[in-house]
């Protein structure tokens, strides 16, 4: 099968922020960059982060420093987060976004010219620096524009099917172009992953189509290993109805900016849940008081809550919500000038992911980096609001930088074996050459529903094993997935190769939250409602077992001591060497316990 072959020094998959300020960082080091993106330029999942990036500026409230930021982000996470990392994120964050607004990003400002800071939940102070309702459009915006100007080459709508390595490093990566099935292998000794979450495993989800997990399983697949999948953010407020935009995100800014939550009683329910922080309580414990009140039959006509900002009146909504009042009068016949919101938890985030090095962003295989939502270990338990934006910012930079640091220093090409890639394309094609088999839409229906049903907000050990038996079962059936059609804008076939990292992330979710048996943060589980302090100094480590199917371990968490223990060190140099988690020359420690992590949306 021929196919064309590019070659780069660092190839980075996934142009959402992470993806972008990371190739921004390698190109102005000088080396040849290139990006791969499953979509179009633009077209980002980033760009539904619209509440704004937390930074501590202390323009709104000159008590705001990056110690009280680590706090919060350590509190929030429920102390699973890695708290060197935390360091990094909270010093660095004000530094990112002023880069940002060097290259030209216009954020809202106050009276007196400084960035504007809006509230949000779990935050001690007003921290978000934003652009209304839409940061992430800007963000992206900017970030693209940066990229195009240092001459990084775009790969737009190319799906990596394959990752390559040899006994000592990477050595490429497969995949082919979405519009007529044509494959390319990118010849690189330096590969970043920042593909973003998995929210598509659920029925109700915030995410966009792209968020399958594809850039997660690619890097366990030659070696790197998981932590805190078990951690699957639930966002209190997606849209609920009608029916077709269920799920849609709801800016968490609303609450930022004034709104108030009530039942069907017209009662401000918070009350019962956190009377201190109410509508700004975490994500976990407005969600699931969303959830209580359902279940108590408080719930609105469709099953939900209700949302009200109509009281801050037309012109401060519109000045500061612009975005969520054409949402909700183009899609729900909605003037929430007037009228409150229906709104119900989404899956939105994914805290857990592939484990890395906190300074550098490198996983255990050489030559294989992870920046944004697609890594773990800042978030901890539960992901502060705007910290998803700071973090794809701060560590899309250090990945970028390690990446071309590691080029120069070993600019050297593994080789790949023609047989090796000729496999690969085979397998890649399988689905479209078979006459039987099963429907993938069939099998990401049955998955979807699984998750929703054992995995989701409130969960139970037999429920889990209910769960992860079913997976297992979905796997054995996508063995022979087939497609009808050829190769040519075929999303049956992008399905059948999508599921393939689906289900394997769905199984390490199952996993890892059978083995937590507490509640801690976004995991929550019926059978164990409470936090056990024994189970707070573990993160769990997913890797492949002996028979291939997946396994836990628990490793110790790494630096989560007191924050107010934390604030007198000093923050650790810029960019390391190759570090790697769990191998020598990195800082130790796994992913959540001793890597790192990142994010992709607010």
């Amino acid at each position: 099968m021929p196919y064309e072959v590019v070659h780069q020094d660092v190839l980075v998959i996934g142009a959402g922020g992470a993806g972008l300020r990371a190739a921004v960082a390698a190109a102005e080091t000088g080396v040849q960059v290139g990006v791969v993106t499953k979509s179009l330029l633009g077209k980002a999942h980033t760009v539904m982060a619209e509440g704004g990036v937390a930074a501590a500026f202390g323009h709104m409230d000159g008590q705001d420093t990056w110690q009280v930021h680590f706090q919060d982000t350590m509190k929030s996470g429920h102390f699973l987060n890695n708290a060197h990392m935390v360091e990094l994120l909270t010093r660095e964050a004000p530094d990112r976004v002023l880069e940002l607004e060097g290259w030209g990003a216009l954020f809202d400002r106050t009276e007196t010219g400084e960035i504007l800071q809006r509230a949000f939940g779990a935050h001690s102070f007003r921290r978000l620096a934003h652009v209304g309702d839409r940061t992430g459009k800007e963000l992206i915006r900017t970030l693209q524009n940066r990229a195009v100007h240092q001459g990084v080459a775009v790969y737009p709508e190319i799906i990596i099917t394959r990752l390559f390595r040899d006994a000592r490093r990477i050595a490429g990566a497969l995949g082919y172009r979405r519009a007529d099935g044509r494959f390319i292998l990118f010849r690189t000794p330096t590969v970043i992953v920042a593909t973003g979450g998995w929210g598509r495993l659920y029925s109700v989800t915030s995410n966009s189509w792209e968020t399958t997990g594809d850039g997660a399983n690619l890097a366990f697949s030659v070696g790197a290993e998981l932590v805190d999948m078990e951690m699957v953010q639930f966002h209190p407020t997606g849209m609920l109805w009608p029916p077709g935009v269920r799920g849609l995100l709801v800016t968490e800014g609303v609450r930022g900016e004034g709104g108030l939550l009530y039942n069907a009683d017209h009662e401000r329910f918070m009350t019962r849940y956190d009377p201190e922080r109410m509508e700004l309580s975490t994500r976990d414990v407005v969600a699931r008081a969303i959830s209580s009140e359902v279940a108590a039959g408080r719930g609105t006509p469709h099953g939900g809550a209700w949302l009200d900002i109509s009281h801050r009146g037309a012109p401060f909504i519109l000045r500061k919500l612009p975005g969520m009042r054409d949402q909700f009068l183009q899609l729900a016949d909605v003037d929430i000038t007037r009228q409150p919101m229906e709104i119900a938890p989404t899956v939105h985030y994914m805290m857990g992911g592939v484990r890395v090095d906190p300074d550098t962003c490198a996983t255990a295989v050489v030559g294989l980096y992870a920046a944004g939502e697609v890594a773990a270990g800042v978030h901890g338990a539960n992901r502060l609001g705007g910290n998803s934006l700071a973090d794809l910012l701060v560590f899309g930079r250090r990945a970028g930088l390690a990446a071309a640091a590691e080029v120069r220093d070993d600019p050297q090409l593994s080789e790949i074996a023609e047989t090796e890639v000729q496999l690969a394309i085979a397998e890649a094609l399988a689905p479209l050459g078979r006459t039987a088999g099963a429907n993938p839409y069939a099998i990401q229906a049955d998955l979807r529903r699984t998750m929703s049903q054992y995995a989701g907000l409130i969960r139970t050990g037999t429920g889990l094993t209910q769960g992860l038996e079913r997976v297992r079962a979905l796997q054995r059936q996508a063995v022979s997935l087939q497609v009808t059609g050829g190769p040519a804008f075929n999303p049956g076939w992008n399905l059948a190769l999508d599921l393939q990292a689906m289900l394997v992330l769905a199984e390490a979710i199952f996993v890892s939250a059978i083995e937590r048996t507490e509640s801690r943060g976004a995991h929550f589980r019926e059978d164990f409602p409470r936090e056990d302090p024994a189970w707070g100094r573990f993160n769990l480590i997913t890797t492949r077992g002996g028979e291939g199917g997946l396994r836990v371990r628990r490793e110790p968490v790494v630096g989560a001591e007191p924050a107010a223990a934390r604030t007198e060190r000093p923050a650790t140099a810029s960019s390391g060497g190759p570090g790697r988690p769990g191998g020598s020359g990195g800082s130790g420690g796994s992913g959540g316990s001793g890597g790192s992590k990142e994010a992709d949306q607010t």
